[in-house]
């Protein structure tokens, strides 16, 4: 597998807000200020440093443990999520929006892939490595990880953060349970 160019993390996050900005154009309402327009801004600001988190995982490959790589991303993700849910779901009370909020994502890029590829980019490495179990599946680690996060903050947006394990504690469990990192081998082999 080819390594991927290296891209300027300022460079990525100014495209990222600006397939944003696109996606904006065409989802803006007639009312501009709205839910939508909230929710929008609120990603253009959010995601460059989300995936800027993710896409920086690149250079922790064979560095520090991979779970210890993987906790900051999952405090980051439950961090990221929280944040973006609360403005998503007063966004999508219309169909039509929704509609278009898809298609605009494809058209822009942004779709769910976004994160999931430099995570699964990431883990798959580490299994070349020998740091990742070798019957692990990345991409499905990837949208696991990415999967525990959405919903410890979508638990928390409903219930409040004191129904919930604290986010340091759930981004621990997140990664312990997904048992990435080969079992010991005993002494003596």
């Amino acid at each position: 597998m080819a390594t991927p160019p290296h891209v300027d993390p300022h460079q990525r996050s100014q495209d990222t807000r600006q397939r944003v900005l696109q996606m904006a154009v065409s989802l803006r309402e007639d009312r501009p200020g709205g839910p939508v327009d909230y929710f929008l801004a609120l990603l253009q600001d959010r995601l460059p440093l989300w995936l800027s988190i993710l896409h920086d995982l690149s250079h922790r490959a064979g560095k520090g443990s991979v779970s210890g790589n993987l906790l900051p991303v999952a405090r980051a993700g439950i961090d990221h999520y929280i944040d973006v849910q609360s403005a998503a779901l007063p966004a999508f009370t219309s169909p039509n929006v929704t509609v278009r909020f898809r298609q605009a994502l494809r058209d822009t890029g942004l779709g769910p892939q976004t994160e999931i590829a430099p995570l699964a980019a990431y883990l798959a490495a580490e299994q070349r490595l020998g740091r990742v179990r070798a019957d692990a599946d990345p991409d499905a680690s990837a949208r696991l990880l990415v999967a525990g996060c959405f919903h410890r903050a979508y638990i928390e947006m409903f219930v409040g953060a004191d129904a919930c394990p604290a986010r340091d504690v759930s981004a621990r469990e997140i990664v312990r349970e997904l048992r990435l990192e080969p079992a010991p081998q005993p002494a003596g082999r």
